[in-house]
């Protein structure tokens, strides 16, 4: 159900100029050319877009999103600028569309909250990352409980904070799946959504890299 009410919501958004983020997770990524990036909710494609400007002819870009029409967008989007290392999948943030050990960079704005099972979330980015691969993270928490109404209403989960945890259960997620470094590069002060009170952070963090002896 929150699946429909997600592609209902942001369908509508897939051609307007509507801001849909609630951080700077692509200004913080320091990619570089021939790496590989996935953004997670990669919407209208603009991030990957640029994500694929910067890694150049020798890397690649992945967008993941749940929304047919956001994709259908970033694809159309990609093919008019002629962009041809930049590519558009369909998939679940609890079972990503891509093999283990892909990229370099996984990136994500506002969307994580939206997984029904954050665990296992944060379990599929450690898996397609790379030893020593990065992800930085924009996202809301919540601050305090938020209203069963709100919680279980699919509609509210997909404005993308009734899904939100709380920072420590948030920041639990991302150590339980074995991630290092982990750092909250920028936070906001709390805000108020209805009887809810949640905050907007942004997450940095590297995947363990074994060493071979």
């Amino acid at each position: 159900m929150t699946t429909q009410a997600i592609e209902a919501r942001y369908g509508e958004l897939a051609t307007s100029d509507c801001c849909l983020s609630c951080g700077t997770a692509v200004g913080l990524c320091d990619a570089k050319p021939g790496q590989v990036c996935v953004d997670l909710g990669s919407g209208r494609g603009t991030d990957v877009l640029r994500l694929a400007e910067v890694v150049g002819p020798t890397g690649h870009a992945y967008g993941i999103d749940v929304t047919d029409a956001m994709l259908d967008q970033a694809q159309k989007t990609a093919a008019k600028l002629g962009v041809t290392n930049a590519t558009f999948r369909r998939g679940t943030l609890e079972a990503l569309p891509l093999p283990s050990d892909t990229a370099d960079w996984v990136l994500s704005n506002c969307v994580l909250n939206h997984a029904t099972d954050k665990a296992a979330t944060w379990h599929e980015i450690a898996r397609i990352l790379r030893p020593g691969g990065r992800f930085v993270v924009s996202d809301i928490y919540a601050v305090g409980d938020i209203p069963d109404e709100y919680r279980n209403d699919a509609a509210y989960v997909a404005e993308c904070w009734a899904g939100a945890v709380s920072r420590d259960a948030y920041l639990g997620h991302i150590r339980g799946a074995g991630f290092t470094e982990i750092r909250v590069v920028e936070e906001s002060a709390p805000y108020e959504k209805g009887k809810a009170s949640v905050a907007s952070f942004t997450v940095s963090g590297r995947k363990f890299e074994r060493c071979c002896f």
